[in-house]
């Protein structure tokens, strides 16, 4: 699977998508996978339950999306966004008009109705955050409640906590600050994790909405973190 994924951004890169810098942060996560087993574990499985519970309860939940994340599971993340009736908004780090306008053309053929975050329309702005990242979308992260933010970087991560926002991060590192800072993390690869979100939204939302809180409220994002640090050992020591 490494060998296509690699292909995949390969050509995302040519096409303009993926910068030179994201090959280098999908390597550094690629290694995290390989401890996984590169399996969903239990530790993800229940962060993606509490992720879930977050997207159902929430007001004004929003997909944040990246040029890796578009590359990596653009068309999984479009059926996340239909599912749970989200917008879709673009945000980079190294951000120009042209990657911006190429990733939101490249989500919407695959069947995204709208996508926000593009050109002026990203008037808002993060504060206590210096790069591109800090500029959002007033119809879209602006008035988030609940922001999903796969491969995201820990700057936004922490801001977007600090402005009251439940933040759902996709990390494979457990020991990054994107990790630590989120509501609650999904220590799984965003190829596997995103479907499962998906799956997890449908098959919860016939329960009370009493239960759904309850289960949001009551997720340890800092013990399930440790949690997946055990699996990742466990998994180790079965090598050795």
């Amino acid at each position: 699977m490494s060998l296509a994924t690699r292909e995949r951004l390969e050509k995302a890169m040519r096409a303009g998508i993926v910068v030179p810098q994201g090959l280098i942060a999908h390597g550094r996560g690629e290694a995290f996978d390989y401890i996984l087993g590169e399996e969903t574990l239990p530790a993800a499985s229940a962060a993606t339950s509490a992720a879930a519970a977050l997207l159902l309860t929430a007001k004004h939940p929003v997909v944040s999306v990246n040029g890796n994340t578009a590359a990596l599971a653009g068309r999984e993340i479009v059926n996340l966004s239909l599912a749970i009736s989200a917008p879709i908004e673009v945000n980079l780090f190294h951000r120009t008009r042209r990657r911006e306008r190429l990733i939101a053309a490249y989500l919407k053929r695959l069947g995204s109705e709208e996508v926000l975050g593009i050109g002026e329309a990203a008037s808002n702005a993060i504060r206590g955050i210096a790069s591109q990242r800090r500029r959002t979308d007033p119809r879209g992260i602006g008035q988030a409640d609940v922001v999903l933010i796969p491969l995201e970087d820990g700057d936004r991560a922490e801001a977007l906590s600090r402005d009251g926002k439940k933040v759902i991060a996709i990390d494979l590192n457990p020991l990054s600050r994107t990790s630590r800072a989120a509501s609650v993390s999904i220590v799984d690869n965003v190829i596997r994790a995103i479907p499962a979100l998906t799956d997890a939204y449908n098959k919860m939302k016939k329960m009370p909405r009493d239960r759904l809180e309850r289960l949001a409220s009551e997720f340890d994002n800092q013990r399930n973190l440790a949690k997946a640090i055990q699996e990742m050992i466990q998994y180790l020591r079965g090598w050795a």
